[in-house]
């Protein structure tokens, strides 16, 4: 810490009014066997500090990942320098919502370490989930099994006085199996498609989810959907599982809620959004049983922490209440363009990135009932899960999402297995059309590792909880039904 403080009063001296700077250590340790072989085994490391920095009321940011003090040192005059080469052609001059600077340390949550597990251990677990897979049926050409483990040391100082260090752990396991037959291919992922699934814990994560006790059934469901009827087209209620919901939530519901992206920021890349600030407060966005928050404090969540990457604690936050779109994910300088208080979105990927608006767990509260009581009040209609393609416009609103498996519902019962299910609408039209939603028993957190994001390219790990959830009158399959 005393190095990033040598850090800050270089910024001072050149000229900043406001500085902040990172030290961030990772490590990423990743695993896979393919058919019973290992397909990979790598480790990687990375170690860096990353100042960003205020002259004039503009941006500086530089980075280096050498820590010795003068590289540091040189790398708050470097962002100096960029930001009053800035400041003499910027049209607008940043402003910084105030928050209070606290000096702190967190540390999520791990109950065994992934790096005192021995490497054939992990290996002999995923041979044999691979193995239990390909045994689901005669078709099934890949099967693979996989787990990584990521640690992360950060440190953030600020020139208002901040203080923090922050420590996570992160764990992920999965199984995949593909099946092929007659010159078409099918695919089953347990427990979802991303990774599997990903979580802020130690290898008691890998444990609990028993990918081996679950392979078999992931490979007779690739192997069923070869023969499986295709998906039915027209106008059907869904309902949707928990991993295909949390993607839906992902792209109609946290990154339109980005407010760099309504103020033009992201516009060259990942687009903009509907959610236009004439809308807070008094937007229809979905039915009044749709509830979404962003939450940076349940334990286990991948966008779980102590404090974001500008100092601001975490915390929970709503943006649709009762249905009306009520609130942004934003930083300080966003948050003071509309008189908002910052809500802790800021985060960067590493060291060499300046941090920009991210999602935390963006969730969807739970309802009440089952997700059998969701069916049961279905007389036709489709229940679809499991990721396997998606599309939307850069404002958020028209989209399309492909998924691994479904099944027809028919008076209140799932009936037979359909394969590549899809359905379309519009942001807005779809979420009003929500008429369930299960309750807190069946609400699931999803850890989703590869959010991308901002020029350049940030990935970041950014978590959705929800439960199943059942729509009206949306458009399946493709053509007429």
């Amino acid at each position: 810490m005393r190095q990033l403080e040598n850090v800050l009063l270089a910024a001072e001296r050149s000229g900043a009014s406001y500085a902040d700077a990172r030290e961030v250590w990772l490590e990423t340790d990743s695993l896979s066997v393919k058919n019973g072989q290992v397909d990979t085994a790598s480790y990687d490391s990375s170690r860096g500090i990353g100042v960003r920095v205020l002259v004039d009321g503009c941006w500086g940011f530089a980075a280096t990942s050498s820590c010795s003090e003068s590289d540091a040192v040189d790398a708050a005059r470097r962002a100096a320098e960029i930001a009053a080469a800035s400041s003499r052609a910027a049209k607008h001059r940043v402003e910084l919502a105030p928050v209070k600077p606290v000096v702190a340390e967190w540390e999520g949550p791990c109950q065994i370490d992934p790096w005192s597990v021995p490497r054939e251990r992990k290996v002999d677990l995923l041979r044999e989930a691979c193995s239990r897979a390909r045994s689901g049926g005669d078709d099934i050409v890949v099967a693979s099994a996989f787990m990584k483990a990521i640690r992360e040391h950060k440190a953030f100082a600020s020139t208002e006085g901040a203080r923090i260090e922050q420590r996570t752990t992160v764990m992920s396991a999965g199984v995949r199996a593909i099946a092929v037959a007659a010159g078409e291919m099918q695919q089953r992922s347990y427990p979802g498609t991303f990774e599997g699934n990903v979580c802020q814990a130690g290898y008691e994560w890998v444990e609990q989810l028993g990918i081996a006790d679950a392979a078999r059934r992931t490979g007779e469901q690739a192997q069923a959907l070869l023969s499986a009827e295709q998906c039915p087209s027209g106008r059907a209620t869904l309902v949707l599982g928990t991993n295909q919901l949390a993607l839906q939530i992902h792209e109609s519901c946290g990154h339109p809620t980005e407010l760099d992206r309504v103020f033009g920021q992201e516009a060259s890349f990942a687009g903009t959004s509907f959610l236009t600030p004439d809308k807070l407060g008094n937007f229809e966005y979905g039915s009044p049983l749709v509830n979404l928050y962003a939450d940076s404090i349940t334990p286990g969540g991948l966008g779980t922490f102590g404090y974001d990457d500008e100092g601001v604690p975490a915390g929970k936050s709503d943006l649709v209440r009762g249905g009306v779109f009520v609130g942004y994910l934003n930083s300080r300088e966003a948050a003071a363009k509309l008189g908002l208080e910052p809500n802790g979105a800021m985060r960067a990927s590493g060291f060499d990135r300046m941090p920009i608006i991210r999602m935390t767990n963006i969730c969807l509260a739970p309802g009440s009932g089952s997700l059998e009581s969701l069916i049961r009040d279905v007389d036709d209609g489709v229940f679809m899960d499991g990721i396997r393609s998606w599309s939307i416009d850069d404002r958020r609103l028209n989209f399309q999402f492909g998924c691994e498996i479904g099944w027809r519902i028919k008076n209140g019962q799932l009936t037979e297995m359909i394969k590549n299910p899809t359905y379309t609408g519009i942001t807005p039209e779809f979420w009003r059309s929500c008429d369930g939603i299960a309750g807190a028993d069946e609400w699931v957190l999803w850890g989703v590792p590869n959010c991308g994001k901002g020029e350049p390219m940030q990935i970041m790990r950014v978590g959705h909880g929800c439960a199943p959830a059942r729509f009206r009158n949306v458009r399946v399959g493709v053509g007429r039904w």
